[in-house]
């Protein structure tokens, strides 16, 4: 039988330069079928793409002769000043990516004084997660997802669970009533491993499935979910994966504390890589201060092609 050719080696960790770079790297070091689960999306996968493609259209505004020297990136979340105005969106199941999972996480943003939401479907409980966290640094605020369940005295337990453990906010997610048609997890017959578990919910292997996850999730939520959450905690609500203004104006009026406006993403690497960017198109476009970005900072490509400020 002929050699099989090597695969490309992972490059060292000091030329893993941008995103796209650690993306490459982390994909060589995983299963084939892990692979497509973090790296793909549902269906055609045209918001995967657009998360991404999105940002293509926008150009910076640089501004000359600033003095630049000195630049203050950092920002207020949760009452806490954070390193830059960037903090991790929860993501699932991430020990199928390294069994330290959501506690790599949590350090490294720690590390990088930013904060870390919780997906409630994480391998690890959030007493751990928050323990991994605050060792770093004390003042490390965390959020955790919630779905609306079907089970609501089980999403309340998930409430109470992260108030006591000193989470800063509970973050709704208001865009799954349903589960994605991910064709590549069914395609791969994608299944999480056996003994992987999700204790913040009280699951085991096997829930991310469209059955399992209809079992436990309700398609019947609405903004009464708003109040309902302010009756059981006196933590922040936010609701996650707003995608139009109109639902935004909605989230202030039912009193919400935020909203995420959704596109999902070694963590430490990816912390490092988006702080120097950030810092470099502040100075780029004269700013010394989050406060002076504005939407002057910005222009945007015309479908007729001239670029236009927004």
């Amino acid at each position: 039988m002929a050699d099989q050719p090597l695969p490309p080696p992972v490059p060292p960790n000091d030329l893993i330069l941008s995103i796209d770079d650690l993306k490459e790297a982390g994909s060589k070091k995983l299963p084939f079928a892990t692979r497509e689960f973090f790296n793909s999306g549902a269906t055609a996968q045209t918001t995967l793409s657009e998360n991404t493609t999105a940002f293509s259209k926008y150009r910076l505004r640089p501004r000359v002769l600033r003095d630049v020297s000195a630049i203050d990136t950092t920002t207020t979340v949760f009452g806490q000043r954070i390193a830059f105005p960037l903090c991790i969106a929860p993501a699932g199941a991430q020990a199928l990516a390294h069994p330290s999972g959501e506690l790599a996480t949590a350090r490294a943003c720690a590390k990088r004084r930013v904060h870390m939401g919780v997906s409630s479907m994480a391998n690890h409980g959030l007493g751990a997660i928050r323990a991994a966290g605050t060792a770093v640094w004390p003042a490390a605020a965390h959020a955790v997802q919630l779905y609306t369940m079907v089970d609501r005295a089980r999403e309340e337990a998930v409430v109470r669970a992260a108030e006591a453990a000193g989470c800063a906010a509970a973050l709704l997610t208001a865009d799954s009533p349903v589960l994605g048609a991910r064709h590549n997890e069914r395609r791969n017959a994608f299944r999480v491993p056996d003994g992987a578990a999700f204790p913040i919910v009280g699951l085991g292997a096997g829930v991310i499935d469209g059955a399992r996850f209809v079992a436990t999730n309700s398609d019947t939520h609405s903004w009464a979910e708003v109040a309902w959450l302010r009756g059981v905690t006196r933590m922040e609500v936010w609701v996650k994966g707003v995608l139009t203004p109109e639902d935004v104006v909605l989230a202030r009026e039912h009193g919400c504390d935020g909203v995420i406006y959704d596109g999902e993403a070694g963590v430490d690497k990816m912390l490092d890589i988006l702080y120097e960017d950030f810092k470099r198109c502040m100075q780029l476009t004269g700013c010394t201060s989050v406060s002076d970005i504005s939407k002057d900072c910005l222009g945007i490509f015309r479908s007729d092609g001239p670029l236009a400020r927004l």
